[in-house]
């Protein structure tokens, strides 16, 4: 049966309320804020004697300030209380600033309009905890990938249509003022019309006590967050989407001014382009990903977030127009689809970057932190953005051009994208697990949903190939630590991605007994911990595509841990290049074609009493049929 559209939660009351609420919240942080910020690029004569391009990064520093110094007690307090209380709440508040800015707006005062950008800041700190700890409460594990890709389009079209609406509104002479102060209090007064409709959200720690210094808990919540390497890595991820995005999109105003002589209507097409190209890529990571969490997708976006960045730099130095122009005269100009194109690419690839880390630090942090846990990616979110605008403002003062700032965010993308993949291999062995599995093959899993989503558990199966262990991991929704022979282990390339991944290398008795005894105990502990653990009991590969006769080791294992065990089967890798088939080997490779069918089939987990070897080896047999 297929499974429904993403789009189907957006008609359940468990979802579709909330997502409005947080779509009218961020289309009216950017209405407000986009509105101020071209009132300030094109109009800068009537509000102040500074300088636009300091005024861009520093409204855009200011907005992220509250970030830094209230996150951690707002994650505190979506722990502690019910987040549809909490949403409504926000929304009250939303109201008063707006009041606020109304008055700043007519009175044509700068500095109570920057308070309103700061009062903004807040109401997006309070409640970018409750928006992402209310998804994994309310949505089922394989709706949450769906669910994040549905909100981030959400947040992003929201973010493009109040960045388009702003400067429309703020461009209408002469009532453009008075109709950016009604259209945001209208927002507000949506937004809390949305949210009244929020269902119950229990708190998940009711009997927290609130910390009083936001200080001492942002360290203490930094500090219970890197306790998970995998999460908190994530969230570092997370936040350097953010540095990128802030440098680049601070950056629209002047650089539609000043490098690409548009008006008003440039600025709103560079940031249509972007918002859609981020919204397409969070939707299709529910297509790409399998309905499941695949961080896969991460290393793809990073590749694609450097390759794009880079490009728009050099779409931008061919670039020759000296007229001033608007959209529709943009678009007709020499080398004009090339900047949309890398813009689009650069937020296609962003959505599909930021999408699957939101879904893994909510799958794996703890659930009774997952808000904590928010709020404290929240602060290092606030902190790389705060710095975005610092490095900009240094940047620019220093000689460099946007193009220049283009190039350099694109170039540290790829750096910090390789650091942190090296931290943490399982991003790169399920990139290319992906790879394979998305470009070879046209692969289907058969009731994977019987691997267990917690818990430890010995997977047994077929071994076919020499990528069987990249097709296995690419279907679980958890890591996966593989027990393989050690000269497979050693492999060149091959190795070096099972060494990062935490492969158990074991070797005959005969051959090494030192090894062989090593490898049980690396088992044990791993089951003991809680971890997977997949074992091919043939112990070797198969030369004729036939299933060998399974070993001894695998009651060893299952006596020493007393773990569920769990059967599955490969079929079609076999006749691959990366089969060991000695009889027309290419042949029989490119007689199978490009995107050949390959299936993974999960067995009923069989009891820890019940594994006997004999037993186990029928049922892969049973699982794999007549296939090979």
């Amino acid at each position: 049966m297929s499974k429904p559209s993403q789009f189907s939660l957006l008609t359940q009351r468990r979802f579709g309320p909330f997502f409005w609420t947080q779509f009218f919240g961020a289309f009216n942080d950017n209405l407000f804020k986009t509105a101020l910020l071209v009132a300030l690029t094109f109009d800068t004569a009537s509000w102040t004697t500074q300088d636009p391009a300091l005024l861009n990064n520093l409204v855009a520093g200011l907005f992220i300030l509250p970030f830094v110094l209230f996150s951690a007690t707002s994650g505190q307090i979506a722990d502690k209380f019910d987040k549809g209380n909490m949403a409504r709440f926000v929304k009250l508040l939303e109201i008063g600033i707006m009041l606020v800015a109304a008055i700043g707006w007519m009175t044509h005062t700068l500095w109570i309009l920057i308070a309103a950008v700061v009062g903004m800041g807040l109401h997006s700190t309070l409640f970018g905890p409750v928006k992402y700890a209310y998804l994994p409460q309310q949505l089922k594990p394989e709706e949450l990938v769906g669910g994040n890709g549905v909100i981030e389009m959400g947040t992003f079209v929201g973010i493009l249509l109040g960045e388009v609406v702003g400067t429309l509104l703020v461009g209408y002479k002469p009532w453009g003022i008075e109709l950016v102060a009604g259209g945001t209090l209208l927002c507000a007064f949506l937004g809390l019309a949305a949210s009244w409709r929020i269902p119950a959200s229990p708190p998940p720690v009711p009997s927290l006590k609130i910390s009083l210094n936001p200080f001492v808990e942002s360290v203490r919540n930094l500090k219970f967050s890197s306790q998970n390497r995998t999460v908190f890595l994530s969230m570092l991820g997370n936040s350097w989407f953010w540095f990128y995005g802030a440098l680049v999109l601070s950056q629209f105003p002047l650089y539609a001014k000043d490098y690409l002589h548009g008006d008003h209507s440039v600025i709103m097409l560079l940031l249509t382009v972007f918002s859609l190209g981020i919204g397409a890529g969070s939707l299709l990571c529910e297509k790409l990903s399998g309905h499941k969490v695949e961080i896969g997708l991460v290393p793809f976006g990073a590749i694609g977030l450097s390759v794009f960045g880079i490009d728009l730099y050099f779409a931008s130095v061919a670039y020759t127009n000296t007229a001033t122009v608007d959209a529709m005269t943009l678009v007709t100009l020499p080398g004009v689809w090339r900047i949309m194109l890398d813009l689009v690419l650069i937020g296609v690839f962003g959505g599909l970057f930021i999408v699957p880390l939101f879904a893994l630090i909510q799958t794996r942090c703890d659930p009774q932190h997952v808000s904590r846990t928010i709020a404290g990616m929240n602060i290092l979110n606030a902190l790389f953005m705060v710095a975005a605008a610092g490095v900009a403002i240094v940047l620019l003062g220093q000689g460099f051009t946007i193009p220049e700032l283009f190039l350099t965010t694109a170039l540290l993308n790829a750096c910090v994208a390789v650091y942190i993949f090296s931290l943490v291999p399982e991003f790169l062995m399920r990139f290319l697990a992906w790879m394979l599995i998305h470009t070879g093959y046209r692969v289907r899993t058969i009731d994977a949903d019987r691997i267990p989503e917690a818990g430890p558990a010995v997977l047994v199966c077929n071994h076919v190939s020499y990528v069987d262990a990249l097709v296995i991991g690419a279907a679980s929704p958890r890591p996966i630590r593989f027990v393989m022979d050690h000269r497979i282990f050693k492999m060149p390339f091959l190795g070096w991605i099972f060494r990062a991944a935490k492969a158990i290398p074991i070797a005959p008795a005969k051959e090494d007994p030192f090894l062989m005894e090593r490898a049980f105990i690396d088992i044990a502990q791993a089951l003991h911990e809680g971890e997977l653990v997949c074992i091919f009991p043939e112990g070797k590969l198969t030369h004729t595509g036939e299933i060998n006769e399974f070993r001894g080791g695998i009651a060893k294992i299952v006596e020493r841990s007393k773990v569920p065990v769990i059967p599955m089967a490969l079929r079609g890798l076999w006749g691959s290049v990366f089969t060991r088939d000695p009889s027309n080997l290419f042949e029989r490779s490119f007689a199978r074609g490009i995107r050949s069918k390959l299936a993974l089939a999960v067995g009923v987990p069989v009891a820890p009493e019940a594994a006997s070897p004999e037993y186990l080896q029928e049922q892969v047999l049973a699982l794999r049929g007549d296939w090979k």
